[in-house]
């Protein structure tokens, strides 16, 4: 209910010219919003941070494999280590409010920390499975399948690369958002300046 009443406050800032009013209150109370959704965007990617990790691990190890495409010969040790990038990623935590389905309704910073958590959620898993399956196709499958998976491997490729290149964005816009918002000096102990710059490290 207090949520519904912010936003609404929000869209009356944007209204102002209607007779909603505005001005001062809706501004801070536009802030406040945007302060207790970095807050919870920041304690869920705390939350998913392990899961992370070992997808990032797992990326590391088998990204060399793949970074100039696919070989025609992958030893078995090589096969295993795409399966596991495409294991751990399938594996990462999404905690509240990071879905989509959930995020819509965030405001400033928080915002754009979900999207790009999702960007690289769907990317890097997305991307690992249809390596996966490229390389499955290659050994397994019909002259067709195989064809087909080789002509787009390079999009599944690129697809892992994106996904790391917005999971090394939500340090900076996270850092950025803070600071815009305010800093310590606002958010005292909901969110304390070592912990996000501990979160940005990671």
């Amino acid at each position: 209910m207090l949520r519904r009443a912010a936003l609404l406050l929000l869209s009356c800032a944007a209204l102002a010219s209607a007779g909603c009013g505005g001005g001062e209150g809706a501004s801070t109370a536009g802030l406040r919003l945007q302060r207790e959704d970095l807050i919870a965007v920041s304690h869920a990617l705390l939350r998913a941070q392990s899961s992370v990790e070992r997808e990032v691990t797992a990326s590391k190890a088998a990204w060399p494999l793949v970074a100039n495409g696919v070989p025609a010969q992958l030893q078995a040790s090589g096969r295993a280590s795409i399966a596991t990038a495409a294991s751990e990623a399938a594996k990462v935590i999404v905690p509240a409010p990071l879905p989509e389905a959930q995020s819509t309704t965030l405001t400033g910073p928080g915002a754009q920390l979900a999207g790009l958590f999702q960007s690289f959620n769907g990317l890097a898993s997305n991307g690992w499975r249809m390596i996966g399956a490229e390389l499955d196709a290659s050994e397994h499958g019909s002259t067709a399948a195989a064809r087909f998976a080789g002509a787009n491997v390079a999009l599944y490729i690129e697809s892992v690369y994106d996904a790391h290149f917005s999971l090394a964005q939500i340090g900076k816009k996270l850092t950025s958002g803070y600071g815009k918002l305010g800093g310590a000096a606002a958010f005292g102990g909901s969110l304390t300046d070592s912990e996000v710059q501990a979160l940005s490290r990671s």
